[in-house]
């Protein structure tokens, strides 16, 4: 979904801003911090790790891969999970009922893993579903909002587990499988760390503050070394119907007086009216572990990550064997945080780490200057965060994350999105975009987020000295996105290879190749400084050398998001979402295909979010 909150527009003094910085200087740093990533230490230049022909740019409504290379369309939105005894049949005119959607493929696909089976013939395949078109979700589109369209719609978000396995060169989803699963806005979630019971997290319904329904507008996600799956909950305020008067730690979590919620759960599901249950919004917006090997177990919420518009939870280990998470907030002017264990990771799987991720120290990053930064600790007592600044506990600091971290004088950014981390222990965050930085109102430009009205977004990386807990770090930009023939100079880039805009999916394969998958929305695809950058589009970089490598285009309207591969290197996975969406994420229930009829091509048919299998002719590693 694109996000359309700003809820921090930094009127407020910010201590590391470098708001007397020109354009042009920052630029031209930027410029320079990128050629010194091409000298990073690693494997050595003369041995290329991008073997493919790149794809040009198109406006096709298909999906596009190099030669030599095959694609096969698997777990459309709508198809059966594989739950014994419940697999309706996808209806063309969208008429499942709520029920049915619950045993289905959830809408709009997005973070992907595989986790093996059976080495690389066969795995579960965990994907988050981050949003719904109503449009498409129902024959008529969002006439006639009643409980059964919400029912569905809340049906339609969450997580499916499937089973997959691969048959003579193809892939199919196992149906029925004791492993699939269907994880709603509806399904019970425990809560775990120091937020959990905590008085911001009690409603009427749930006066423990233990146990939460649900969890939606799921977008990126991460896996964890002891085989768990985490998803990130991204835009949950927009669910909420605002209060008539929003107090101040709801406006600045984005709930607006006279704004409607995007969807109207709030009238058959009063928990989403946040003037009648002021603490709902607090359950929301936190990172979900999931056991995928266990279809019996609970979802939990771990609070101790903080809450957050999360997108992206990568999980690396220390040295020593602690766990650290990278996390971006996909919220324009919102905050790049790190999570570090207290305790090491223990061998025996979920079970042996069932509450690692309850214990241990969240930061917020600042981003200097000189190309160095440091992670600010948001830990109750220390510095601004105490009982007199509205902090009462490191509950509450968790719970209010973003107002700890604007008192801590973090950077704010550009949009953080998904995150990912090299085989040369370079941590990456996607910033997709800000087009109103600099603009009234707004903050002005820094070293981080160089450019005013930032059209096309920058991937920023980081290091830290020591090891991954390292207080500071080394950091620059490995790509300022853009397209070389923009007219304005700030929309060009630096990017060596390939152009691309709105960075959004980041993820690094077992070779050390970095993936990148982009993400303009459709109010800006083909229009303006992005005309000549076609359908949103995966690209294989080399971090290394810096080099980039068109891959793969996606569908008309479509995000590609989410990838994935099996062990050998040999199947790629990666999801196509809301291919067909129309100009302001909206479409015409009368005419579904009017803008895709990805993948189905039917003639009765209407677009639908689904994996793409990906394979070299004649086997091989993807991306050689």
């Amino acid at each position: 979904m694109k996000t359309l909150e700003d809820s921090n527009p930094g009127r407020q003094p910010h201590v590391r801003e470098l708001i007397n910085a020109s354009r042009r200087q920052t630029l031209q740093a930027g410029a320079a911090l990128l050629a010194a990533a091409w000298s990073a230490p690693g494997r050595a230049v003369d041995a290329p790790l991008l073997g493919f022909k790149p794809v040009p740019i198109s406006r096709a409504d298909t999906v596009t891969v190099p030669e030599g290379y095959t694609t096969q369309v698997i777990a459309p939105w709508g198809d059966p999970v594989g739950l014994a005894g419940a697999m309706p049949a996808f209806r063309w005119d969208a008429g499942n009922s709520a029920d049915e959607q619950a045993a289905q493929l959830g809408m709009h696909h997005d973070g992907l893993h595989f986790f093996s089976l059976d080495g690389s013939r066969s795995g579960l395949l965990v994907m988050n579903h981050e949003y719904v078109d109503p449009d498409l979700l129902f024959p008529d589109g969002r006439a006639g909002w009643n409980a059964e369209k919400g029912r569905k719609s809340q049906a339609a978000h969450g997580v499916s587990v499937i089973e997959v396995r691969e048959q003579g060169g193809r892939w199919e989803v196992v149906r029925p499988s004791r492993h699939a699963r269907r994880i709603t806005a509806s399904t019970p979630m425990a809560v775990g760390g120091p937020a959990a019971g905590h008085p911001l997290l009690r409603t009427a319904a749930d006066p423990a503050g233990q146990r939460i329904l649900g969890t939606f507008n799921n977008c990126a996600s991460g896996i964890t070394p002891w085989g768990t799956y985490l998803t990130c909950e991204e835009n949950f305020i927009g669910y909420f119907q605002p209060p008539a008067e929003p107090d101040a730690h709801q406006r600045r979590w984005g709930l607006r007086a006279g704004e409607q919620a995007w969807l109207r759960w709030h009238l058959h599901d009063e928990r989403f009216d946040a003037g009648r249950h002021p603490n709902e919004p607090n359950r929301f917006g936190w990172v979900v572990e999931i056991d995928p090997f266990d279809p019996a177990s609970t979802p939990i919420k771990r609070t101790a990550l903080g809450r957050a518009a999360h997108e992206g939870a990568t999980t690396v280990l220390t040295r020593d064997g602690r766990a650290v998470v990278y996390m971006g907030e996909d919220a324009a002017n919102e905050y790049l945080y790190r999570f570090v264990s207290r305790d090491k990771v223990q061998p025996g799987g979920a079970r042996a780490n069932a509450t690692l991720l309850d214990q241990g120290t969240l930061s917020v990053a600042r981003f200097d200057a000189d190309g160095r930064g440091r992670w600010l600790p948001l830990v109750h007592g220390q510095g601004p965060l105490t009982a007199a600044n509205g902090f009462a506990d490191q509950g509450e600091v968790l719970v209010k994350a973003r107002q700890a971290s604007d008192l801590l004088g973090a950077t704010r950014m550009d949009r953080p999105e998904w995150t990912a981390v090299d085989r040369q222990g370079w941590a990456y965050c996607a910033l997709t975009n800000h087009s109103r930085r600099g603009t009234s109102g707004q903050p002005g430009v820094d070293a981080a987020n160089p450019r005013a009205n930032n059209t096309m977004g920058q991937i920023i990386r980081w290091k830290e000295d020591g090891d991954h807990d390292g207080a500071v770090f080394s950091w620059n930009h490995f790509a300022l996105a853009g397209d070389p023939a923009a007219e304005r100079p700030e929309a060009r880039g630096t990017i060596r290879g390939d152009a691309f805009g709105c960075p959004d999916g980041l993820w690094v394969d077992g070779r050390g190749v970095l993936w990148i998958q982009t993400d303009m929305s459709s109010s800006v695809m083909g229009r303006g400084e992005h005309a000549g950058l076609g359908n949103n589009a995966m690209l294989a970089a080399d971090p290394a050398t810096g080099e980039v490598r068109r891959f793969l285009v996606g569908p008309a309207g479509c995000e590609i998001t989410g990838a994935t591969a099996t062990p050998d290197g040999r199947t790629m996975f990666i999801n196509i979402q809301h291919p067909g969406e129309g100009p302001g994420d909206r479409n015409d229930p009368a005419q579904p295909r009017r803008y895709s009829n990805w993948p189905d091509q039917r003639p009765d048919g209407r677009p639908r979010s689904a994996t793409v299998v990906i394979r070299r002719a004649g086997g091989g590693l993807i991306g050689s």
